[in-house]
């Protein structure tokens, strides 16, 4: 088993489907949180001065999608055949473009609350239908048991309610989803346990 050490800043954000997997699978990582008041100096020693990155022995991995892709393969939760893989990361890719919608570094607050609410209003529910229909009647997104993607779904739907606490209430499917990732058993303990911040 190669030794893990995944670097972010401590907060859910773009990290967390990483920790969902490892919890799930029960696989032991130092989990290095950067302070944001060392973050300049962090920076400026990174090759891309972007985190999360996620080091594997004494390679690393950076770009978060990579990084939980990378997991989600090594862990079994990535899909059992190609198709379904692909299909995973069909859901991943398109709940991620979503997401970029958000004025995540915007600074000027009158902004971003505009920005948000337009992307709420023209945007989020069309990924909310489409992501509904995929589901349909199935426990899972993808084939007969759980996998990245429908970790995936549950880490950035927490996102979601917190900017808009109604998002999900037209959407029970997708709801009882995120129930589902949430209630299992390894995944509640990390959240139990995880700090609770509000990204």
């Amino acid at each position: 088993m190669p030794n893990y050490k995944l670097t972010y800043f401590k907060i859910r954000g773009r990290a967390e489907t990483a920790r969902y997997i490892f919890a799930y699978s029960g696989i032991n990582y130092e989990d290095n949180t950067v302070d944001i008041m060392d973050w300049p100096n962090v920076k400026r020693s990174l090759l891309f001065q972007q985190i999360p990155i996620l080091k594997v022995d004494k390679t690393e991995i950076n770009q978060s999608t990579a990084i939980a892709r990378y997991l989600a393969r090594e862990t079994g939760l990535a899909g059992k055949t190609n198709l379904e893989q692909a299909q995973v990361d069909a859901i991943v890719d398109t709940i991620n473009d979503f997401m970029n919608m958000f004025p995540w570094t915007e600074k000027d607050p009158s902004v971003k609350q505009k920005i948000t609410e337009d992307v709420f209003a023209n945007n989020i529910p069309l990924l909310l239908d489409g992501l509904s229909k995929l589901l349909g009647d199935h426990m899972w997104f993808v084939g007969d048991s759980v996998t990245w993607a429908d970790f995936h779904w549950a880490v950035c739907s927490i996102t979601l309610t917190n900017l808009n606490v109604d998002v999900l209430h037209n959407y029970p499917k997708l709801l009882a989803l995120k129930e589902r990732v949430e209630a299992l058993p390894k995944i509640a303990a990390w959240i139990e346990r995880r700090p609770k911040t509000p990204l």
